[in-house]
């Protein structure tokens, strides 16, 4: 999709004239544009996919009720090929694109008020399959991640053994999570940073069901392969304090999220592929190295 197709969509969406429109660097899923006019922004998202929009729509409305920084929907709808959805702007920038720039305390300040988002988030009232459990999300994460680490074959399907012989030594914690909501894509990408402060949240897809660590782990994974550290993560633990099984189960989901990574190097992703070179092979071998030095020098007694 070109900078015109985009155009005709929004202004044929939001009735109104667009006045300058740039393509978002961000997105692998979809095609994403900030739209401006005379007075306002506005993003629009574009798929091919039928529907493409549909649950993204139903929890950004189940999300109004908890008082969090979200876009509004504006417009949504089908136009030729492409189903399309027109959000308000936040301004912003990801987290993970100016995290050199924010100081100790704005990230600490940051983490507090993320984990605020996902306390409020967590008393939604959610029905969930019956078939649900967390090992099965669990088993459902490594096995995306296998097939695609065979597909593309850059890394050793092994990492994904070693981990499935890891899980008996959380299981019985693994047994004890429920399916509590909470926005489990919220990493160094989506969360919206504007002059050192929060200023929202984006690209709500979909939203987890089960234990919230996830996505501090999910956080942490995605700042070690920035090459950036991981005082913000470490903030984010302090604020959900996890005893020590809590916290061994953190270090497995950190195991996870860099086989997943690993997993996605190489994929394309509409007209982008993942990047992977020999650089980044190394590095993610790196963390799964260092990750899994954690794990083995955890004892029952350590705790974050």
């Amino acid at each position: 999709m070109n900078c015109n197709e985009a155009i005709m969509i929004f202004e044929n969406a939001a009735k109104r004239k667009a006045a300058r429109i740039e393509r978002c660097g961000v997105g692998i899923a979809n095609y994403v544009f900030i739209v401006s006019t005379e007075t306002e922004k506005f993003v629009l998202r574009c798929s091919e996919s039928a529907d493409a929009y549909k649950e993204t729509v139903y929890w950004l409305n189940r999300l109004s009720v908890c008082g969090i920084p979200i876009p509004t929907v504006v417009s949504q709808g089908k136009y030729k090929d492409y189903s399309y959805l027109v959000l308000s702007y936040i301004p912003g920038d990801d987290i993970g694109n100016i995290y050199r720039q924010l100081n100790e305390s704005e990230k600490k300040q940051i983490a507090k008020e993320v984990v605020a988002i996902q306390q409020k988030v967590t008393r939604l009232d959610i029905e969930t399959d019956a078939q649900w459990t967390w090992n099965g999300v669990i088993q459902e994460m490594l096995n995306r991640a296998e097939k695609r680490i065979k597909q593309n074959q850059y890394f050793d399907t092994d990492k994904i053994r070693i981990i499935r012989k890891l899980q008996p030594e959380i299981q019985e914690y693994i047994d004890t999570v429920k399916p509590i909501p909470y926005l489990d894509d919220v990493s160094t990408k989506n969360l919206l940073i504007y002059e050192g402060k929060l200023s929202g949240i984006i690209d709500i897809d979909w939203i987890g069901l089960g234990d919230m660590l996830t996505f501090v782990a999910l956080t942490r994974v995605a700042l070690l392969n920035m090459n950036l550290d991981t005082k913000y993560a470490d903030y984010l633990l302090e604020e959900l304090h996890p005893n020590a099984i809590e916290y061994k189960a953190f270090i497995f989901y950190c195991l996870i999220f860099c086989v997943d990574f690993m997993g996605e190097r190489g994929m394309r992703f509409l007209d982008k592929t993942v990047p992977v070179n020999e650089s980044i092979i190394k590095r993610l071998n790196d963390i799964f190295d260092i990750l899994m030095e954690e794990w083995n020098g955890f004892t029952s007694g350590d705790s974050f």
